[in-house]
């Protein structure tokens, strides 16, 4: 949020004024889910813990996840909350969509072992399942990036969005639906623009993508498996 030595980071101090702060602009009394949105490798947890319990005795805080943590980061941060007796991480929040599936590598099996829900961002992954010939090359994706990604994953976007209109369903409402069946995953976070767009979006929870369907998926975009087996045999 700045420059000064206290406006990042997660010791005691910010995240104490992080939270007034954000109570303050929010002109609410509390949250409900107050996330670290990156680890602090210079913060000990004994440190960050203290200061989230002390904001959850006050009732300015209900729950606390996490995000972009890595699995040994989510271990670890639950050790120190079982040893301090609080309730800990309740979720993390991760980027996660059919074509960036890293997290089902470790992420993914750390969130079922310590039971924290799984917030999936970027579930279109920037424009790329929604259509992804179209938002490549017009309107407000159609930057550098975008471009550079659609090149990256051309071959794949084409089979998908053949596969999409052979169940004729939208790519955007697919990607969704399959995050929607993922066992592990509690909710996609949308990005809507507008009404409309949320509108279609809850649509998703009306597809029902069959077996064969997934197992097709997983052919275009195949998952990393799960660790060690997938790399260490």
């Amino acid at each position: 949020m700045g420059d000064g030595p206290n406006d990042k980071g997660l010791s005691a101090y910010n995240i104490r004024r992080a939270c007034e702060d954000s109570l303050r602009r929010l002109q609410t009394d509390h949250i409900d889910l107050y996330q670290m949105h990156h680890i602090d490798r210079e913060t000990p947890w004994e440190e960050i813990w203290q200061a989230m319990e002390m904001l959850v005795h006050q009732g300015k805080v209900i729950y606390v996840g996490s995000s972009n943590f890595a699995a040994w980061h989510i271990t670890q941060a639950q050790a120190e909350a079982r040893a301090r007796h609080c309730m800990g991480l309740v979720s993390e929040q991760s980027r996660y969509n059919l074509a960036a599936r890293t997290v089902e590598l470790e992420v993914v099996p750390a969130c079922q072992a310590h039971g924290l829900a799984l917030l999936a961002y970027g579930p279109l992954r920037g424009g790329l399942l929604a259509g992804g010939v179209a938002n490549a090359t017009q309107g407000r994706r159609a930057s550098e990036g975008a471009q550079k990604l659609f090149a990256q994953h051309r071959s794949q976007v084409e089979a998908y969005e053949a596969l999409c209109r052979e169940i004729a369903v939208e790519p955007a409402l697919v990607a969704q639906a399959w995050l929607l069946q993922r066992p592990w995953a509690t909710i996609p976070i949308l990005g809507p623009r507008t009404v409309e767009q949320m509108e279609n979006s809850l649509r998703a929870v009306e597809v029902k993508l069959s077996g064969e369907i997934l197992a097709r998926l997983d052919e275009i975009w195949p998952g990393p498996g799960q660790a060690p087996e997938s790399y260490a045999w």
